[in-house]
């Protein structure tokens, strides 16, 4: 009974943190593809960024005796810059077990990322927690390590661009002919 509580009212509260959460756009990156490991699995990963500070994560692994693929839907936040974000989201998995066959299962995640300096690397730790359904495990809670490449960069902006409107095609307010018929008292 206080597992079913549990299992019902953790999916809602997931999905209420992540509305009500303010995204910063933080990262510095459109699409990043690497390696993903942790104890007992590894595999890939693809992260693609589809609205300012979400993305859409795939995940393709690998452990002794199974195989599954995960999609995650995730919000990223700045922390002190856009070099270094953390992270929460939701998603969904399948998978086949060499013993027991097909399996499925929600998925949760919480992360922190890096974007390293100089570099297109961008390197995360995180704890992806899921509910299994057609499994011997009713649950996991795994912790992994990635290392991704920026295959896209987001497009650069200065550090002072809101400052001196850097990029911004405006016009000079002097160069723009007046479009009124009166005359002021000073125009000549």
């Amino acid at each position: 009974m206080l597992f079913r509580f549990r299992r019902r009212c953790l999916l809602p509260l997931l999905g209420a943190i992540l509305l009500a959460a303010s995204p910063v756009a933080a990262q510095k990156y459109r699409t990043a593809a690497g390696l993903r490991l942790s104890p007992g699995q590894y595999g890939l990963t693809v992260q693609q960024k589809f609205l300012p500070g979400a993305t859409l994560e795939g995940l393709a692994l690998a452990g002794t005796r199974e195989v599954s693929a995960t999609v995650l839907a995730e919000r990223h936040f700045g922390i002190l810059g856009p070099s270094l974000n953390y992270y929460l989201g939701a998603g969904g998995h399948v998978g086949n077990h060499k013993d027991t066959g097909t399996f499925g299962g929600v998925d949760g995640i919480v992360g922190v990322e890096y974007k390293v300096a100089l570099t297109r690397l961008v390197i995360s730790a995180d704890f992806k927690p899921s509910i299994e359904f057609g499994s011997d495990d009713w649950a996991r809670f795994p912790t992994a390590f990635s290392v991704r490449y920026i295959l896209i960069k987001e497009k650069k902006t200065g550090l002072l661009d809101g400052v001196f409107g850097g990029g911004k095609d405006k016009s000079n307010a002097k160069d723009k002919p007046r479009n009124s018929g009166r005359r002021g008292l000073f125009d000549w």
